[in-house]
């Protein structure tokens, strides 16, 4: 019974969060914001719902701070998992990294500087001192987070300005922005109500598979709840939104960062990140490097596909196999 209920909860995010991202679009639509910026801001912070209210969950309602922390990095590692598996396979026929622009280089460069922060205080918690209850990483974390969206805002405003694209053809004419607002809000609620169900759900499955929080959390939440994610930036890629789909992940990361944050916020009974397994520094360390490899890539911006993938994607793909393998090991399973 507990892995039919994970398996509806996961369906319904599916759903109503497929359909939140398309409403989130049309209300960007209606607004004027780029393309990249809709996916790094609106874009994200509506596939990163189930991330949000799971983490809340884990800490308030379930006490499992494992489950909290490894949802949002194994979230972050599975983000650009899709990029280098689903993305850059579909996306035809060179390297999806080539044909994306370079300003996702400064959204992916600021989810390593946060990724850095959370894993110096998972690594050196005696550094993490509290402020309050709260962390001093997470208090760090508030702080950029906001300042590294104003930087990307102007840099993607510049670009709009250069180019002279900030208008292109209306896709959804047929809605109007308070029909979309509605919408929106109503999957929204779904998508909050499903997620909060996987926490508890989560923690049975750890406790009778005895697999472990750390596992559970990083593995299959994450695989969960970064699915509306998948659907998203696949569909965007097939209609050649290639920077909204890249936008979204990217920005994705940053907000699953902000997220660690507001967990530490609910969790009174010291710095989360001082509260948990020190076994989610794979997971962090495998996203700055998979993180840092994606930069490459758009730097470089290979013509070339090994088959289905580019150089960066097939080094990103082997580094998520690896994070997989090594939290399998310290389960004791493997």
């Amino acid at each position: 019974m507990l892995w039919i209920k994970f398996a509806v909860s996961a369906m319904v995010i599916i759903f109503s969060g497929s359909r939140l991202s398309r409403y989130g679009d049309i209300i960007a639509e209606k607004t004027g914001l780029g393309g990249s910026l809709v996916g790094v801001v609106l874009m994200a912070s509506v596939t990163s719902l189930p991330e949000l209210v799971t983490g809340i969950s884990a800490v308030v309602f379930v006490g499992a701070p494992d489950i909290a922390v490894g949802d949002v990095l194994g979230s972050c590692v599975f983000n650009l998992f899709i990029l280098a598996a689903l993305l850059d396979a579909i996306h035809k026929p060179m390297p999806i990294t080539t044909t994306a622009h370079h300003g996702h280089i400064l959204s992916a460069a600021a989810g390593i500087v946060l990724l850095c922060i959370t894993a110096f205080c998972i690594l050196f918690p005696h550094y993490n001192f509290a402020v309050g209850w709260i962390g001093i990483g997470s208090l760090l974390i508030f702080l950029l987070y906001p300042v590294a969206l104003k930087i990307i805002g102007e840099y993607e405003k510049k670009q709009i300005a250069v180019s002279k694209e900030a208008q292109t053809d209306l896709k959804y004419e047929q809605m109007t922005l308070r029909q979309a607002a509605i919408r929106y809000a109503v999957h929204a609620a779904i998508v909050v109500v499903a997620a909060a169900i996987l926490p508890e759900i989560g923690t049975q499955i750890a406790a009778e598979s005895g697999l472990g929080q750390t596992f559970v959390g990083s593995i299959l939440m994450a695989l969960t709840s970064s699915l509306p994610e998948v659907v998203v930036s696949m569909a965007a890629v097939r209609i050649k939104a290639v920077d909204m789909a890249i936008g979204n992940l990217f920005g994705s990361n940053l907000f699953n960062l902000f997220i660690l944050a507001v967990d530490d916020l609910f969790f009174q009974q010291g710095p989360l990140l001082n509260n948990i397994s020190p076994s989610h520094v794979f997971s962090a360390g495998t996203a700055i490097v998979m993180t840092a490899i994606s930069i490459i890539g758009l730097t470089y911006r290979a013509q070339r596909k090994y088959w289905l993938w580019g150089w960066d994607s097939i080094a990103m793909i082997v580094l998520f196999v690896l994070n997989f393998i090594l939290l399998l090991l310290q389960t004791g399973i493997a």
